[in-house]
């Protein structure tokens, strides 16, 4: 009997070890994958005018910059005002951009309708409420950079909306000079 029982295990393990060698070595099935490169980014389309050589439309890649843009139109003319203009910022689709020439407002929208919802135009001026405006709108006033108006969204997060315009003095890196130039160009009341 011990003699059957070996043999019977021996036989068993080999068809195992048959069956394991079957599959081992057997070729996959189903169809290969192919992987594609990723699809290229569809191209963002700025208007520009102004100060610049060819006004108009046009395609840059997802990324371009403001001075991407300048130089798609021809460059600055020579009554050009470029520090009117962040050259750096990037650049989003549908984008308008305006290039002010020297002695003339830079960066402003050209109507109403362009304005963003914290901003307004009141006798000329843009007009940008500190309580509801993002950080490119900030940005747009009178000596106010990148780190300025990100201090000012967040003191506005951290101690909630001003009450008046003079409180923005509360927020470090605006003292009275900075102060004196945007007062007529902020508010905090809704704006229409």
């Amino acid at each position: 009997m011990k003699v059957w029982l070996a043999v019977a295990f021996a036989i068993i393990g080999s068809l195992l070890a048959a069956g394991l060698l079957f599959l081992t070595v057997q070729q996959p099935r189903g169809k290969p994958v192919t992987l594609r490169p990723p699809p290229t980014p569809a191209p963002i389309v700025v208007y520009i005018s102004g100060a610049v050589a060819k006004s108009g439309l046009y395609s840059l890649p997802v990324g371009s910059r403001v001075n991407d843009a300048v130089q798609a139109a021809g460059g600055f003319t020579s009554e050009a005002n470029p520090d009117g203009l962040n050259l750096a910022a990037q650049l989003t689709d549908g984008e308008r951009i305006y290039v002010s020439s020297v002695g003339e407002q830079p960066a402003i929208p050209l109507s109403t309708a362009e304005l963003p919802a914290s901003s307004s135009r009141q006798g000329g001026l843009v007009i940008v409420n500190i309580n509801t405006a993002g950080q490119q709108e900030l940005e747009s006033l009178p000596e106010i950079g990148p780190k300025t108006a990100q201090a000012i969204i967040a003191y506005r997060t951290a101690h909630g909306f001003f009450k008046s315009i003079e409180d923005i003095l509360k927020v470090d890196g605006i003292g009275p000079v900075t102060f004196e130039q945007i007062k007529d160009w902020i508010t905090i009341a809704d704006l229409p």
